[in-house]
């Protein structure tokens, strides 16, 4: 008997996928290029001292952010079903967190400022606050949306708001703002989206304040509230030790190391995840299904993260002199050690929506856990060397804590070690050949123009590239090739083995 059809019970289910990888991602990329535009336009006219003063404010704001309720939309998105009361519930909820968040930063506005030793930070926190009343309006909305695979709406409005975020941005630089126009920027894109969600999703609802019944939807949202928290202090630590400690200008050159090598990590997949965690949901009951399906998403990221991050170690200088430009060439080190953890940290994310998906959030949480503990530690022996040795604690790090993150997820997820070295195998082998290509041939460049250099080396790169898979990895490029086209791709061995 031929039961392979009980593996996905919608025969859409795959195109909806794919079509929901498409607006979320596809459009990400556009929405990005618009931010990456301003953003490139703005860091040309402040100075790293902006950015320095703006890092130290976002330790507070992403740390408080972590109370925000995002893991209440989860739990939506994760349930088999959700009445629409509990849609009442869950926006009530989001208004008194995130209400209470906005009143808890203004007061503790003065405090950070005193921390730091930077008096502006105060004011800064305080316009700040206004972020989180935005959030319950895009929360729901959104998730509602996420639910169904719908991402054609939202990434419309992403867009949208990328492109409003980007005009306050460039206004504000331009008019001599300084370190205001970071300030504004994300809040004109916060508030821009939520009016568009609740437009779009005709979000009228009055929230429910008796939470009654509620209790799941709380405690699973509760277990991702514990991982944020975790992951919040992991992620900020850095900033948080190193921000009494470096000046302004230092930090902001080691900040925007961080945020230009963390680009594809940070921006491109979380919404990659947006859309691989309802789909893992709705496979969670088969465990075959879903371990093929992860070793799949982790085989075709690798192949663009590799690269990407190698490449972007070996090109550094050249890199920040065309992006940035030359007043921020001090950071080239910081950019060549920091790409070398990136790949690693792209891996560790992708654990995330399959552990959640498979009703286990507490494994993320306790993965990360163990990196609220593993990063600051590591922070604070590596800044005894600087911001270099903040930078060189990342690469300690990361491969530590995601061996933990296998450790705990793989007999959950339905993977084994070789599985996955073999699903990272082609994208990390390809490109370490490839960046040593890029370096011995950069050596042979005669003096040019940075813009040149960096366009050489990067087609160099890209043919390299595509030759060594052709070499050493054919199946998997034409399981790309495969994916781009929208071709069939052959039928997985569970499949098989099912008919």
């Amino acid at each position: 008997m031929n039961n392979s059809t009980s593996i996905i019970p919608d025969p859409n289910f795959g195109n909806r996928v794919r079509s929901a990888v498409f607006w979320r991602s596809g459009t990400q990329i556009f929405a990005q290029l618009i931010a990456w535009g301003s953003t490139l336009a703005v860091i040309r006219i402040l100075d790293p001292n902006d950015y320095g003063i703006f890092a130290m404010t976002q330790v507070v704001l992403v740390f408080l952010s972590f109370m925000n309720g995002y893991g209440l939309a989860s739990s939506i998105i994760q349930a088999e079903e959700v009445d629409p009361i509990r849609i009442r519930q869950a926006f009530g909820m989001l208004l008194l967190l995130n209400g209470g968040i906005a009143i808890l930063q203004v007061l503790l506005a003065p405090v950070a400022a005193d921390y730091y030793r930077q008096p502006i930070i105060a004011d800064l926190l305080r316009v700040q606050a206004l972020i989180f009343l935005a959030t319950p309006f895009m929360v729901l909305p959104e998730a509602m949306m996420t639910r169904n695979l719908e991402f054609k709406k939202p990434a419309i409005i992403n867009l949208v708001s990328a492109a409003v975020g980007a005009a306050v941005a460039l206004y504000f630089a331009t008019n001599g703002y300084g370190v205001w126009t970071l300030i504004y920027a994300p809040l004109s894109i916060f508030w821009t989206r939520a009016i568009c969600l609740v437009i779009a999703v005709k979000f009228y609802i009055w929230p429910s304040f008796n939470f009654k019944g509620a209790g799941t939807m709380f405690g699973f949202g509760a277990t991702l509230l514990a991982s944020h928290l975790f992951w919040t202090i992991q992620s900020q630590s850095d900033i948080f030790i190193a921000g009494r400690h470096l000046n302004p200008h230092d930090l902001g050159l080691y900040a925007e190391a961080l945020f230009l090598t963390t680009i594809f990590a940070a921006k491109f997949v979380p919404p990659l995840n947006e859309v691989a965690f309802p789909a893992y949901s709705r496979l969670q009951g088969n465990p075959e299904a879903l371990s093929w399906s992860f070793l799949k998403a982790v085989r075709l990221i690798m192949l663009i993260s590799c690269p990407l991050y190698l490449g972007m170690a070996v090109t550094a200088a050249p890199l920040v002199a065309t992006l940035f430009g030359p007043k921020w060439l001090e950071m080239t080190p910081f950019v060549s050690i920091l790409a070398l953890a990136m790949p690693v940290m792209t891996l560790q994310i992708l654990f995330a929506p399959a552990n959640n998906a498979v009703g286990k959030p507490q494994i993320t949480a306790r993965a990360s856990f163990v990196g609220a503990i593993l990063m600051p530690v590591t922070f604070l022996i590596g800044l005894q060397w600087g911001p270099v040795g903040l930078a060189w604690g990342w690469v300690v790090a990361f491969p530590m804590l995601t061996a933990f993150t296998f450790w705990q997820s793989y007999h959950h997820i339905g993977i084994s070690a070789t599985e996955l070295a073999r699903a990272i195998w082609p994208g990390l082998s390809t490109s370490i050949a490839m960046a040593a290509i890029v370096y011995i041939a950069g050596q042979f460049l005669p003096e040019m123009i940075v813009y040149a250099r960096l366009a050489i080396l990067v087609a160099i790169g890209g043919v390299a590239y595509i030759g060594l898979l052709w070499l050493l990895a054919k199946p998997t490029l034409v399981e790309v090739i495969q994916l781009i086209v929208r071709k069939k791709v052959p039928a997985p061995a569970f499949e098989s083995a099912s008919a």
